[in-house]
């Protein structure tokens, strides 16, 4: 097949002076088994999606900056009949972590969750209250990478008020109690490939801090989670991401052992192949091999 990798203009630039990571190991995997792969950058007019056998979603990291613009993107893969992986439908429900409602909704434990819509009116009182929480955090419902997200005390809340209110304005918002636990013993990264689990991690963050993504110094440790929530995630896959090439649950375990879904990814999600091995790698290509047999 010819593959095209969609990534951001970021990562092409990146890539060209000859950097090895995840997405060029997966390349060369996907190239050693007869397969042509070509980088794409999704909002790049001249790209002719049409003319690959397969369009793989997998580091458009800046989504999240041009929502309206990914969007229409998707709206002009749909129209010239291009099938994108993961799904469209499912891209477009994914973009907006409001999703989260709806899973909550349908029986999903999540962490508990208030959610400011556009326009609302920040009490970060009130906010600290309803959660029974010491400390709050708030980040848009799109948002990705850690933008605009805020861990604050009742005094930090209160401090920041203006500047949540004016971000508030323009953007839906959502506050989370923070969890303690992120600190200690982080959290889990189940990733699964045609629906079947490859590998799974715990990310905790650097001292000091409470975001655990590496790019902020956050740890990576493979290490497998118990098994009932290894079964808690694979049903969340199997009905929240059916035909979809990749998943990443990430979770926290509250207390009494319960797990607790922060996000299900499905658009751009870091897969940590390394992590998995050179097993893991297999698996990816060996699943989007699948979907077109």
């Amino acid at each position: 097949m010819h593959i095209a990798l969609v990534t951001c203009d970021a990562l092409a630039r990146y890539a060209a002076t000859g950097v090895d990571d995840e997405d060029h190991r997966l390349a060369a995997t996907l190239r050693s088994r007869g397969h042509e792969v070509t980088f794409a950058v999704w909002s790049d007019a001249a790209v002719r999606w049409e003319a690959y056998d397969a369009v793989v979603l997998k580091s458009p990291w800046d989504y999240f900056d041009r929502p309206a613009a990914f969007h229409r993107w998707l709206d002009e893969l749909d129209s010239r009949g291009v099938r994108l992986l993961n799904p469209t439908h499912i891209v477009r429900q994914n973009a907006d972590k409001s999703y989260l409602r709806e899973m909550e909704q349908a029986g999903v434990p999540i962490v508990p969750t208030r959610w400011l819509p556009r326009g609302s009116r920040v009490d970060t009182a009130a906010l600290l209250a309803e959660l029974g929480a010491e400390k709050l955090v708030l980040k848009p419902t799109v948002s990705g990478g850690a933008k605009d997200t805020f861990a604050l005390t009742a005094a930090e809340a209160e401090a920041a008020t203006a500047q949540l209110q004016a971000l508030v304005d323009e953007y839906d918002f959502m506050a989370q109690p923070f969890l303690p636990q992120i600190q200690t013993s982080g959290e889990w990264s189940l990733v699964f490939f045609g629906g079947e689990l490859s590998h799974c991690l715990r990310k905790t963050p650097k001292a000091g801090d409470f975001r655990v993504q590496h790019l902020f110094g956050g740890g990576i440790h493979a290490e497998t989670p118990p098994a009932a929530i290894q079964q808690q995630a694979a049903d969340i896959v199997r009905r929240f991401a059916p035909g979809c090439l990749y998943a990443r649950v990430d979770g926290v375990e509250a207390e009494g052992g319960a797990f607790w879904l922060m996000e299900l990814e499905l658009i751009e999600p870091f897969l940590y192949l390394e992590t998995g091995g050179p097993a893991a790698y297999q698996r990816y290509t060996e699943a989007l091999e699948a979907q077109f047999e």
